[in-house]
């Protein structure tokens, strides 16, 4: 049986991620598709718009048959912990093949990258950001050329082989007409309130955004002893000083404007100001056991019949809350908890009562 992965956020789920998926089916042959899709939060560090089993769902009812979780600590980090995450969780599901889109759809071009023995840290220092690392490295490269770069990456010494697919727009394209949009572009249209049904099948209410958070990422911030910033995950390099120095600053996109630069990426702040919200010490992080089981979110009957086939082969599915490893439980309770803050307290409490329950089966 041949046994294909792809790794989503769908942020939400659109006409895109289904052309992905019968993409992905037309030329790997599979006869199983796994998705492992980030949880309440997503690798900018962001909250997704809607809940994780909504989007899940939708996956399983557009042609994915199994749909597992990326934890949360690798969801919401920097492109390479992110690619080990998400390869890690498909190695333990048995596939022998994953599927990807690239702006560049070159995989020869991609893997000879992979294969060259660098240190983005060193390119890294005099504050570059790793975008900015990654063009002195490996000249111009898109999104998710990078996120395939380090797929690649994560691949080496196992025998999945990777496949790409062309992207159809841009990451961060804002064209909210046409039947193919960005999330960007999606997300925009709904934060906005224009009309984006042509473009994606889910129905969005009550959507949540990373402003909803900011007056409490203020007082997190601002009430916290400031010598003990340093403890906390990704609070680095003095970052901790240049966020206390602008949050007051009443608007969240002003906030935003005041603290990203060359060296800090937008997308480096919000993860920042996520984990401190989660209060994410870097000691949690540096004890953190390896990732040894899977997260069931949704699935349907042939997803059901390969869990049960490899929880046979003593593969740890947690289709329960409580069978997650302690350790990472823990923290997938705790973004739960964060996750519903901004919303009324009967979504919230829907959330928190949600995240004990069973996956999703169709």
């Amino acid at each position: 049986m041949k046994i294909t992965g792809i790794i989503a956020e769908y942020n939400p789920f659109h006409n895109g991620h289904i052309h992905h998926i019968n993409k992905t089916k037309e030329i790997t042959g599979c006869d199983l598709l796994i998705c492992t899709m980030s949880g309440h939060f997503v690798q900018r560090g962001e909250p997704a718009i809607t809940t994780k089993w909504e989007r899940a769902k939708t996956a399983v009812e557009n042609g994915v048959d199994l749909v597992l979780e990326l934890p949360f600590v690798y969801a919401a980090q920097s492109a390479a912990y992110f690619a080990k995450g998400a390869v890690d969780v498909l190695k333990l599901a048995g596939v022998d093949s994953i599927c990807f889109g690239s702006e560049s759809n070159n995989l020869e071009i991609l893997e000879q990258l992979a294969e060259l023995d660098v240190n983005l840290s060193d390119a890294m220092k005099g504050g570059l950001s790793p975008v900015q690392a990654y063009e002195i490295l490996y000249g111009s490269l898109n999104a998710n050329d990078i996120l395939a770069l380090n797929y690649i990456r994560a691949l080496q010494g196992s025998d999945i082989r990777p496949y790409s697919i062309q992207r159809t727009n841009h990451y961060h394209e804002l064209d909210t007409s046409k039947q193919i949009a960005s999330a960007t572009a999606i997300r925009y249209a709904i934060k906005n309130q224009l009309d984006i049904k042509h473009a994606t099948c889910m129905e969005i209410t009550d959507p949540i955004f990373l402003e909803d958070y900011y007056r409490y990422f203020q007082t997190v911030l601002l009430t916290m002893d400031s010598s003990a910033l340093p403890s906390y995950f990704m609070m680095d390099e003095g970052i901790e000083n240049l966020l206390i120095k602008h949050a007051r600053l009443p608007e969240f996109e002003d906030f935003i404007s005041a603290v990203t630069s060359r060296r800090y990426t937008r997308s480096k702040i919000q993860r920042t100001m996520l984990h401190l919200m989660m209060q994410t010490k870097k000691a949690d992080i540096d004890n953190l056991p390896p990732l040894n089981y899977l997260r069931v979110l949704a699935c349907n009957e042939k997803g059901r019949a390969h869990l049960k086939a490899l929880k046979e082969q003593g593969v740890l599915i947690a289709s329960k809350f409580t069978q997650i490893p302690e350790a990472y439980r823990t923290i997938e309770y705790k973004s739960s908890v964060l996750y519903g803050y901004p919303c009324s307290d009967e979504k919230r409490q829907q959330i928190l009562e949600r995240e004990l329950k069973a996956p999703v089966i169709l």
